[in-house]
């Protein structure tokens, strides 16, 4: 049974063809937060306006370098990313600003070392053993590849955080998660006109249990884990309880590791899971692609599991991957705040102006990005060059995303392990809708069917 699409390009979110007023925004805001971009977003390099306060959307690759990576403490993240978060993961490196930023990160950062990445990669393989297992039980029926995914990162993540943790209740846990994400990052109208913090969510009221599950099943695993040696081969808590700030030699207390470890759980397998359903998806519109990417795949797994050693050699399941990426990035929309006044692209900023980095128009902007909306990997193929600003799936300038060697390394070692297996085709009642919560979601799951090589 054969599936195509009707349509010369995947699924897309429909921008704003024209302004909105401020009632406008909060509905746009609470249906699908992506819906307040201007379409005009995807062909110029920067927008800017005022309604309660003035804001920029910054889509110029130089202007993006300037907020992330030369004036980065000119920029923080705004109260909107903070209010979302905090609730989940404390005041981790994901939220922290200046000293206490710096001193988690560089503490941090030998954990996501290459070496260290690549020891982990056959709990990675063994993940995407097990989903396989799954499929083999519901060949030509529907299949939710979305669901699939996030249950296959969360052992990965679960699995590399805490090795030794035979006690830990993971179901809790990845139940927490999800009421989690489904509530407390809900962004609330609230966020959006700007009131203070203090202001009540109810959203993220009725989440706070699910966020004080989420703490106490992680205290008392470190608690546990506290108790016992270091993993023959460590894990990311052994790392992270090693780690230490090189310049003062400051290290975690148990509270840091706690917000740290769930930003990595939580971070770790959702934006993970999402690359690999959009991939999945975006496969199953384009059947060429998806025979070439196996194709190679089977060329160099047969039907074992892949690993780390053979990242080198599939390169076309990265560039699907990459492509994947910037068509959906998980993080598609981040939001900073200028603390001073500066200029860019020729416009004036004041202090106190929010600005608005669009990542999903930034990867459809027309003037970066030849057909953009089309879905073509090609593009990531040795030789092509591409302007760091202008991609930008994991961040970029100091707070680029710590653990986006390792969701490369996981997303590629589950796609090529599949894709050397089976042939996923789309079903056309079914496709899914980009929807921006916290990430890039796929409304509803990515329903294929999967048939066997």
């Amino acid at each position: 049974m054969v599936y195509t699409s009707s349509s010369p390009h995947p699924v897309r979110v429909r921008l704003a063809n024209a302004p909105l007023d401020m009632f406008e925004v909060v509905r746009a805001a609470r249906r699908n937060v992506l819906e307040i971009i201007p379409e005009l977003a995807t062909r110029q390099p920067m927008v800017s306006g005022k309604m309660w306060k003035r804001w920029h959307m910054v889509m110029d690759p130089a202007g993006l370098k300037r907020i992330l990576q030369e004036k980065p403490t000119a920029y923080p993240k705004s109260p909107i990313t903070k209010n979302v978060l905090r609730p989940g993961i404390g005041n981790s490196m994901f939220i922290a600003e200046g000293q206490h930023w710096r001193w988690q990160r560089r503490a941090a950062a030998p954990v996501f070392a290459i070496r260290n990445i690549r020891r982990l990669s056959p709990v990675m393989s063994a993940a995407a053993e097990r989903v396989s297992e799954r499929l083999d039980n519901a060949v030509q029926q529907p299949v939710d590849l979305y669901a699939e995914m996030v249950r296959a990162t969360f052992e990965v993540i679960s699995d590399v955080t805490f090795s030794g943790g035979a006690t830990i209740d993971r179901n809790l846990i990845h139940r927490a998660i999800d009421d989690y994400l489904n509530s407390t990052a809900q962004v609330s109208a609230f966020d959006v006109l700007g009131l203070p913090a203090w202001v009540p969510r109810v959203g993220r009221l009725v989440a706070s249990r699910a966020t004080r599950d989420m703490k106490r099943v992680a205290s008392e695993a470190i608690e546990e884990r506290r108790k016992k040696p270091p993993s023959v081969t460590p894990d990311l808590f052994d790392l992270l309880v090693a780690g230490e700030d090189p310049s003062t030699g400051r290290k975690m207390n148990d509270a840091e590791l706690r917000d740290n470890l769930l930003t990595f759980i939580v971070a770790g397998h959702e934006t993970t899971a999402l690359t690999l359903a959009w991939s999945l998806y975006l496969l199953a519109f384009d059947t060429h692609w998806q025979e070439s990417a196996r194709e190679e795949a089977v060329a160099v797994l047969g039907k074992r599991a892949a690993n780390a050693s053979d990242l080198g050699a599939l390169s076309r399941n990265r560039q699907v991957i990459e492509e994947s990426l910037r068509l959906y990035p998980p993080a598609a929309l981040l939001l900073r705040v200028a603390l001073e006044a500066d200029t860019i692209g020729g416009r004036e900023v004041r202090r106190g102006d929010t600005m608005f980095l669009p990542i999903y128009a930034l990867h459809r902007n027309h003037v970066l990005w030849q057909n953009p909306d089309m879905f073509d990997p090609g593009r990531f193929a040795g030789g092509h060059r591409i302007d760091r600003y202008a991609y930008l799936p994991f961040g970029g300038g100091p707070r680029v995303c710590i653990g986006a060697g390792f969701a490369m390394q996981e997303a590629t070692i589950i796609l090529a392990t599949l894709l050397a297996r089976y042939r996923f085709h789309l079903m056309e009642d079914r496709l899914p809708k980009p929807v921006l919560v916290l990430t890039l979601r796929p409304a509803g799951g990515v329903w294929l069917h999967v048939s066997p090589l």
